[in-house]
């Protein structure tokens, strides 16, 4: 603190006083306790003033007498800091006393001593008397002012002349030029009035700041620490050395010391060190009291300035954990760090110097950061012109600056700048005008020309060059920047010195010791000589060279303490390896161009790797600052091809020598690129360096620190960036001035896309300004102005330019969002050929069809506001969307908007939510709507503030978009009929009547929505008389309005009286209350959405053929008073009528009445009681009216729960009638009263008794019941707990049962029991018994009962427990007079039981086996039986001949000849057959003479059996159908069937498939064929036939003249088979059926195949699929059609749209065709369609053929013309919501079609809605598969849950949700 003057009396004295002592109160107060203990000033310190509250506290120590007070400021010199010249005053004044008072002073007898652990001091008895005091504090005064002026004195010897710069001789000397300065973090660096405040723009990031700000009068407020960052050579030294000279000569007068430190030279120090040995014995000594400057710098020091240089060479890195005490010694870092946060030396100013880079842990959070830019053009000229004193010389080098940009763009580096001025003055005599462009291209090359500039002509200065190179780099390497004398030799120092290459000074290495210390005027050049040093010396090999061409990041956030000396290491590096270096290398080398070449080439091929490489953006910069420098083009396309399409960089400083760099490298690259810069401390003029960079597409800046200069310097380049698309300058603070030069850039940017001009604190002019430039703009889609400065006048100038510029189609403003959307026009007037009336017409109807959106959401609109705002709207043609909502319109605001709506032409919605609208208002609203043409909905919400008003686009537009619109999701578009919705509005009954008169004019009023009100009953009665008047709704939703029962009795009224009413859908306990009328037809676009509840899927037409009136009501209690009033209120209802009731509870009373009713009600069609309680006695009831009523069709009756009438009018015909009563609890006791209720209904067509409990005793009850009843359908029993005896039970009262055709029991986890009847009495009888698990005992009973039910032919046992001898004394026991009876029994043990001991089963049977089947995958035997047995004479006579062998094997051979004499077919499928079984088939089997039919499947034969079974084969001479195929016989399979073709002329089927065909077994059928003249199927499905096998083959087919089938489907014949089969095909006059699927056959073979096919005159199928058969064939095809056609399959074939479509007229009225597969074939659009029809087509498969919407049309109408269509198969192609509806429309109209396969399409919730509707309209399809389509899953379960034939499953049959895509 500066010492003040003071000449006070006591009173000014007292005022001081006060005012010392408020910045201590804590002091006070103790001082205070201490002198008066015994007085509570409590409640006096509590006054908030701060000086009352000291003024009271001094009263009371004055008023306590002179002893005291003289203590008390005896205290106040001692312990305060007083200034030296009021210490004086006050004690001359006051101090007359021996310090503290004694005991009997203070009026206690307290002793003091107990007081001392407060914290207070006693007088230092050293202190002496106060006049020796006084002598004290004026000498140490007199001390402290010698050394301040000892200070001066030695920064005027050390910095008083000229400041030398690096890299040139000391006697040049030049006036210093200060840097840019911009502030860098937000911090506040002046606080006073004067100044800025914290936030304003100049204390914001990147503020220009002079030095005056840095360290004039208002600076005090600021920041203590600072700390400036700037790169190498921008000038940091050279000003800290300014500011001391500038001190020195009393310009900084307001610091009393300035120190200065270079962190290179404190590295140095060995020892730790105090705070008063870095300032005394490391920079100067006072001459004497060092203690006393001490102190004195301490008090003052705000008054001092201490400046570090270097710190980013910092060593020594302080530990953040810091114990050490203030006074302790420490490393230099640790001192600094003291400094920093104020423990040494309080309240002085820091400021140190450093690159970017991380900075050290000590510096404080809110020290000010200070970016250092260097010289901006003038300061460059200004520099130029105080370094060149004379004239000429000046205006040559200022003019070879102006003409060469590339070398006034390196001078913004102050360091580079000398250089550069140093070779300017070296070649300007001998230099042409601009030839300063190719002698100083790079950085490097102006070292090489100072290094010659400074070179003495005629002195060999290599061998020092080279000498001090290896010194800088051994410095480098070591970290040294300072060297000893020892370091350098004294020749090389010499030179260096000589040339201004080496400055020497003073170093200091601990206190009190210097020595001598020498270093490079700059580091870069250090790093210049070293890079000298390793290119030029013959030590450095090749690898370490390439170790040293590196990139360091410099990102602001690193992980290193400090940064390395390596910066330009590799710049200097790459700058050596370009070509023009090359002559200097060889000199300096002293070598030739090879081997100076060859250093060159491996720097450049480091740098290739380099480039190749994905990098930060730190390191991007460092690459193309080292590719700038090697000028090298093939390098610098190499790097720009490898950079990425987005190239970010984030916080680092970038100066305008770096984007230089960049641009050079990307001028270099093909295709475009984004640039984005985010956080980067940037020069100002930056920008300027992208100038011509043509290929960036996309530039984003974001920081604080762009303004204007840096907006005025990226309009001069935007101009020139050709690609250029998108642009961003967000959170910048630029203003007017910058605008103005952006806006005029702007329109010379012809490609821009998007401009951002985000959060730039723009006011209002300047959007404006923007904004107006808009029409200039042709190609602009995008402006964002978010996050500015924006009145509402600005708002209502946006608007005006939204208006009336045509290319703005959005303007959507949101509290701080500001965004602009356009869409340039397609084409303008101006570009039109024609008249000028033609290009006018187009520019008016441009401006027809032009549509804004306008959004101004919490904007504060009020009413003037939006008046204006609405005679601005009415100039646009077509607005698409007006959201005004959270603004302040109220009432009368929503009324003027809301009347102004019809003449705005809206076409999409319009949205004045939160805008404080009442519920007096919405009359207001609804009356200026009513009248709207094309309102399609209004939607008001008090309680959540919504008024949104949607608009449906008028027919004009609708004409105009038709092409452009694509069909979305229908729940997003609006009805055709207006819908409004008054939903949470408070309605109460008095409003009613002013909505009411408010609606009763608009005439389309289409849907209302009231609920969720307060209308009440009175609401309801109102409103029923109102509806009338309303006209017809569609809708009328009531619910949530607190309606009782009366209200539904008045709502029933007006759903009987009120015409267009046709559902009324009431849910007494939730509330809701819905009045539906019909649906009117509508366009696809505008379909209504899927319904959300069944009741909807009802009034839209689910399974209704037309839609009656439908009246529910849910959840109430109705007695059967209230059921009478409901009736007699419906009875006038025209019909047909749908009644559906969910009561709580509903009495047998009130049953009784609704039943009662019935006969008054003839229109109803459904009556429905669900979730209503019903008593036991109701079964009985409604079986009592379906034989009672005979207008009842059905009654279901389910758990006693839900119950369903349906009846039919008189006008049908009689039909079966279904009685259902599931879940009921029936017993035993309730068979027979229940049988004889329905005994009375003649026409029973269905009795479904399931889910009750029967049990065995009420089934036989009821079986006993059976004859009587007059059942024509089914009868189903499952779930009724029966047991076998119930199975058992069935089969012995099936004699007593003729109409009894079927019986299916199950007595599994899910038993069923079901028995279907005919009308007459049925011959054949089927019985299937699955899981009973039968005991022993069971079986007797069993067979029986088999042998008793003599009508039973097919008997089917699955799982029911038969073991081996269970079956086999079954078949023993079974007998019957006569017939035949099929027997299959299915059980676990026959997979594993074996051929032998079945067939030993079937030996036991009672009568003739004529069919065996086994299959041991199936676990199944099947067996057909002939009673009465009978013998056969040739089967005893071999019996006989075999008599004399009694093996276990001969007597089971003997059995089956007994057993199976009559055997006409014998299949084993996939079964084990040994050398026994073998023999068997042999001995008994196959001789049978009667055997016409062996299959032998799939099974695998033992090496031993297949002798037996070759000769068993070949025995067999009457057979007619022989199969083995897929049988695994090995080697010997040539021997099997040449024994099973021999002989074989009666055969007529033959099928081989998968059968081992080589060579030899070939051969053998070739052979077997040519005698088999009665053959009618050959099958030889892939045996690997070759087109040699098949040229055999085909000249053994000439004799199968009777052949109707051949299957060579899977083998490889290829177009020479086809060949050889066409020459054979037209000799088979019976051919029917040919397949050659998969074989390999090209066009060549196709051809000739289908012309030979069409002389086969009986063909009908034909089968060519998966093969590569082309259009040719398809052609030949299409000319000569077989005329019996009825199946074709060409999958896969290749076929063109052409082909196809030709193939389809062919096709056309082809009268037998039943069948047609064109799968996976590229049909597009050209799909077949017939004009004719296919009267017989079942079946049409169109997988994967890209068939989309458009194609889809044809298809459809061609499906109108198949009337016998079964299957359509249409999925894996590209159809969408139009082929849906396509469908739709067809459906119902197809009654044969069962299933549609839509999988993996595009089709979405809307279009499987529209399937429905055609589902629902009386179509027959059983399924319609639409897996993975665009169906969300809840809407697909909704769907499904309406419409169970839509299948999502991936499997079928499977309920799952839908796979979305």
């Amino acid at each position: 603190m500066d010492p003040i003057s003071f000449r006070l009396g006591t009173k000014n004295q007292w005022g001081w006083l006060v005012s010392l002592l408020s910045n201590d109160p804590e002091w006070l107060s103790a001082k205070v306790k201490f002198f008066l203990p015994n007085i509570d000033l409590g409640s006096r310190n509590e006054d908030p003033d701060p000086t009352q509250r000291v003024l009271l506290q001094l009263r009371e120590l004055h008023t306590q007498g002179l002893a005291t007070w003289q203590a008390f400021i005896h205290c106040v010199c001692m312990e305060l800091e007083v200034p030296l010249e009021l210490e004086v005053q006050l004690l001359s004044t006051w101090g007359h006393g021996d310090g503290f008072p004694g005991p009997s002073e203070m009026g206690a007898e307290s002793q003091p001593e107990p007081l001392l652990h407060l914290g207070l001091k006693r007088p230092h008895q050293s202190c002496g008397s106060s006049p020796r005091r006084k002598q004290f504090r004026r000498q140490q005064l007199e001390l402290a002012k010698r050394y301040l002026q000892q200070l001066r004195t030695s920064a005027q010897q050390r910095y008083g002349g000229e400041l030398p710069g690096p890299g040139q001789p000391l006697t040049f000397h030049q006036a210093y030029v200060p840097p840019i300065l911009q502030w860098s973090r937000a911090t506040a660096p002046f606080s006073t009035q004067e100044g800025a405040v914290p936030g304003s723009p100049r204390a914001e990031d990147g503020a220009d700041v002079s030095l005056q700000d840095l360290f004039g009068p208002r600076a005090d407020k600021g920041p203590r620490v600072m700390v400036l960052l700037g790169k190498a050579g921008m000038g940091k030294t050279t000003l800290t050395r300014w500011l001391c000279q500038k001190w020195a000569n009393g310009q900084l007068d307001r610091f009393q010391a300035l120190f200065l430190f270079e962190f290179r030279q404190l590295n140095l120090l060995a020892e730790a060190l105090t705070l008063p040995q870095l300032l005394f014995d490391l920079y100067l000594r006072p001459e004497e009291g060092p203690d006393a400057v001490l102190q004195y710098l301490e008090r003052n020091a705000k008054g001092v300035l201490l400046i570090f240089d270097g710190l980013e060479e910092a060593l020594h890195p302080h530990p953040s954990g810091e114990t050490a005490g203030p006074e302790a010694p420490g490393p230099a870092l640790a001192l600094f760090s003291g400094l920093c946060r104020g423990t040494l030396l309080p309240g002085c100013r820091v400021m140190a110097t450093s690159r970017p880079g991380k900075l050290p842990d000590c510096l404080p959070t809110e020290a000010a950061t200070i970016h250092l830019w260097g010289f901006d053009g003038p300061r460059v000229e200004e520099y130029v012109g105080r370094f060149f004193s004379n004239q000429p010389a000046r205006e040559a080098a200022l003019a070879e600056l102006r003409a060469n940009r590339h070398l006034r763009s390196m001078c913004a580096a102050p360091a580079l700048c000398r250089i550069a001025c140093l070779c300017l003055r070296h070649l300007l005599p001998d230099l042409s005008p601009g030839q300063s462009a190719a002698l100083l291209p790079t950085v490097t090359q102006n070292y090489v020309q100072m290094v010659l500039a400074l070179s003495p002509r005629g002195y060999r200065a290599a061998e020092s060059l080279r000498g001090l190179g290896e010194v800088a780099l051994r410095g480098l390497e070591t970290g040294k920047v300072i060297f000893s004398a020892g370091d350098i030799p004294p020749a090389m120092m010499a030179f260096g010195a000589a040339l201004g290459l080496l400055t020497s000074f003073c170093v200091c290495t601990g206190p009190r010791q210097q020595e001598p210390g020498y270093a490079f005027t700059h580091l870069s050049l250090q790093e210049f000589l070293a890079a000298l040093h390793l290119m030029a010396s013959p030590e450095v090999d090749k690898d370490a060279l390439a170790r040293h061409v590196t990139l360091n990041s410099r990102w602001l956030l690193r992980t290193k303490a400090r940064l390395g000396l390596w910066d330009h290491l590799p710049i200097f590096l790459a700058g050596l390896a370009s070509s023009a270096c090359c002559p200097f290398l060889c000199h300096l080398a002293e070598r030739g161009e090879a081997w100076v070449g060859a250093k060159q080439a491996t720097v450049i091929q480091a740098l290739k790797k380099l480039a190749t490489r994905r990098l930060t953006g730190p390191k991007v910069v460092e690459l193309c600052r080292c590719v700038d420098e090697t000028r090298e083009p093939e390098l610098a396309s190499l790097m720009a091809q490898s950079l990425p399409c987005q190239l970010p960089f984030h916080n680092f400083p970038l100066t305008y020598a770096d984007l230089a760099a960049l641009t050079n490298v990307l001028g270099h690259r093909e295709a475009p690129i984004h640039l984005d810069f985010e956080g980067c401390p940037l020069e100002p003029r930056c920008p300027e360096a992208l100038a011509g960079c043509g290929r960036v597409e996309s530039l984003s800046f974001k920081s604080r620190k762009c303004g204007d200069a840096f907006a005025e310097a990226l309009s001069r380049s935007l101009p020139t960036m050709g690609s250029l698309k998108k642009l961003g300058l967000a959170g910048s603070k630029i203003t007017a001035r910058g605008i103005y030069h952006l806006v005029q850039a702007l329109p010379l940017c012809p490609h821009l896309e998007e401009v951002s001009f985000q959060d730039n604190q723009l006011k209002n002019q300047e959007l404006l300004s923007i904004v107006k430039v808009l029409p200039c703009l042709p190609t602009l889609r995008k402006l964002d102005l978010s996050h500015n400065n924006v009145s509402m006048a600005t708002l209502l100038g946006l608007t005006e330019v939204a208006v009336t510029c045509r290319t703005i189609r959005m303007l959507q403003v949101r509290e701080a969002d500001l965004i602009i959307l356009l869409s340039p026009p397609t084409e303008t007037a101006a570009e039109l050929p024609g008249s000028p009336a033609l290009r006018g017409n187009a520019g008016q109807k441009e401006a027809q069809s032009r549509s804004l959106a306008l959004r101004l959401q919490k904007c504060c609109l009020t009413i003037r506001d939006v008046e204006m705002l609405i005679a601005q709207l009415r100039e646009v043609p077509l607005l698409e969307e007006v959201d005004l909502s959270g603004n302040q319109l109220e009432d009368e605001g929503c009324r003027l908007v809301a009347e102004a709506a019809p003449q705005l032409r809206i076409a999409g919605k319009l949205d004045l939510s939160d805008n404080g609208l009442s519920v007096a208002g919405v009359p207001w609203v609804l009356r200026a709507v009513s009248t709207c043409r094309n309102l399609a909905d209004l939607h008001i919400s008090l309680m959540h503030k919504t008024v949104v008003l949607t608009f449906a686009p008028e027919l004009e537009e609708q004409e105009r978009t038709q092409e452009s619109l694509t069909l979305r999701v229908s729940s997003e578009l609006p009805p055709s009929s207006p819908r409004i919705r008054l939903t949470h509005c408070g309605l109460q009954a008095e409003h009613l009547e002013q909505l009411c008169k408010a609606l009763e004019g608009s005439c389309r009023l289409g849907h209302l929505d009231l609920s969720k009100n307060a209308l009440g009953d009175e609401g309801a009665a109102q409103l029923a008389q109102w509806l009338p008047a309303l006209g017809a709704l569609q809708s009328l939703n009531l619910s949530e309005n607190r309606l009782s029962l009366d209200a539904v009795f008045s709502l029933a009224q007006c759903f009987s009286a009120v015409p267009w009413v046709l559902q009324l859908d009431i849910s007494f306990e939730s509330q809701h209350v819905v009045l539906r009328g019909g649906r009117r037809a509508r366009c696809l676009p505008a379909r209504s959405p899927p319904p959300e509840s069944p009741a909807q899927a009802q009034s839209s037409g689910f399974g209704q053929r037309c839609v009656p009136r439908s009246f529910c009501l849910r959840e109430c209690r109705l007695e059967a008073l209230s059921l009478t009033h409901l009736c007699e209120a419906l009875e006038k209802c025209p019909g047909p009528l749908e009644v559906r009731l969910s009561c709580v509870v509903l009495s047998d009373q009130s049953l009784d009445t609704l039943l009662g009713h019935l006969p008054r009600l003839p229109q109803l069609s459904l009556l429905q009681l669900s979730q209503t309680p019903l008593s036991p006695r109701s079964p009985f009831l409604l079986a009592h009216l379906l034989g009672l009523c005979p207008r009842v069709e059905k009654v279901d009756l389910r758990s006693l729960h839900d119950a369903t009438l349906y009846f039919k009018s008189s006008e049908e015909q009689k039909g079966g009638r279904c009685g259902r009563f599931t879940g009921c609890g029936l017993s035993q006791m309730h068979v027979e009263p229940l049988c004889e209720l329905l005994r009375k209904c003649e026409d029973l067509s269905q009795l479904d008794l399931s889910a009750n409990q029967l049990g065995d005793d009420g089934l036989r009850c009821l079986l006993m019941c059976l004859p009587r009843l007059p059942i024509s359908g089914s009868l189903d029993l499952s779930g009724n707990s029966i047991s076998q005896e119930g199975a058992l039970c069935l089969m012995e009262t099936l004699p007593s049962c003729p109409r009894i055709r079927e019986a299916a029991v199950n007595l599994g986890a899910e038993q069923s029991f079901r028995i279907h009847f005919s009308r007459q009495e049925e011959a054949g009888k089927t019985l299937r018994l699955r899981e009973c698990s039968f005991r022993p005992e069971h079986v007797p009973r069993l067979a029986t009962g088999l042998s008793q039910a003599w009508h039973l032919t097919e008997l089917t046992l699955s799982r029911c427990c038969l073991g081996l001898q269970p079956l086999t004394l079954l078949l023993r026991l079974l007998r019957r007079p006569e017939g035949l009876l099929r027997l299959r029994v299915e059980e676990p043990w026959m997979g594993r039981a074996g051929v032998l001991t079945l067939l030993q089963v079937c030996a036991q049977a009672s009568g003739n086996v004529t069919e065996i089947s086994i299959s041991e995958s199936q676990q199944q035997l099947c067996l057909q039986l002939k009673f009465p047995r009978q013998e056969n004479p040739e089967a005893v006579a071999r019996r006989l001949a075999r008599c004399d062998l009694e093996t276990h094997h001969s007597l089971l051979a003997r059995q089956l000849m007994e057993t199976c004499t009559w055997l006409r077919q014998l299949s084993l499928s996939q079964v084990n057959l040994c050398h026994a079984s073998c023999q068997l088939l042999q001995s008994s089997l196959l001789p049978l003479a009667e055997l016409k039919t062996f299959r032998l499947a799939s099974s695998c034969v033992s090496s031993g059996g297949l002798a037996p079974l070759a000769s068993g084969l070949s025995r067999c001479r009457h057979l007619e159908e022989l199969d083995l195929s897929n049988n695994q016989l090995g080697e010997e399979a040539s021997t099997v069937l040449a024994g099973a073709l021999e002989g074989k002329s009666w055969l007529r089927r033959l099928d081989l498939s998968h059968f081992p065909l080589d060579d030899s077994t070939l051969a053998v059928l070739v052979q077997g064929l040519s005698h088999m003249t009665r053959l009618q199927s050959l099958c030889l499905s892939g045996d690997d036939i070759g087109d040699v096998g098949c040229s055999r083959l085909a000249k053994a087919l000439k004799a199968a003249t009777s052949l109707e089938e051949l299957g060579l489907s899977h083998n490889q014949i290829g177009d020479a088979g086809a060949q050889h089969l066409a020459a054979v095909l037209p000799g088979l006059p019976e051919l029917r059926r040919v397949d050659l699927s998969a074989n390999g056959i090209c066009p060549a073979g196709g051809v000739q195949l289908v012309e030979s096919l069409a002389l086969c005159k009986h063909l009908e199928e034909l089968m060519l699929g998966c093969n590569a058969l082309g259009d040719p064939t398809a052609l030949g095809l299409a000319r000569a059609l077989p005329p019996h056609l009825r199946v074709l399959h060409l999958r896969s074939s290749r076929l063109s749209p052409e082909a196809a479509l030709s193939l389809g007229r062919a096709l056309d009225g082809c009268p037998h065709l039943e069948e047609i597969s064109l799968a996976e074939n590229t049909l597009a659009r050209q799909v077949p369609h017939f004009h004719q029809g296919l009267p017989r087509l079942r079946q049409i498969d169109l997988v994967s053929c890209e068939i989309d919407d458009q194609a889809a049309k044809l298809l459809a109408a061609s499906f109108m013309l198949c009337p016998a269509l079964e299957e359509i198969l249409l999925s894996w192609n590209l159809l969408g919501d139009e082929a849906a509806a396509e469908l739709a429309q067809v459906l119902p109209r197809m009654q044969r079609l069962k299933s549609v396969d839509l999988e993996k399409n595009r089709i979405t919730a809307d279009g499987a809605w529209l399937l429905a509707e055609g589902l629902a309209r009386g179509s027959g399809i059983q399924v319609i598969r639409l897996w993975n389509n665009h169906i969300p899953p809840d809407a697909a379960q909704r769907l499904q849950s309406q419409e169970p034939r839509l299948d999502f499953a991936f499997f079928p049959n499977e309920r799952q949700a839908p796979r979305g895509t």
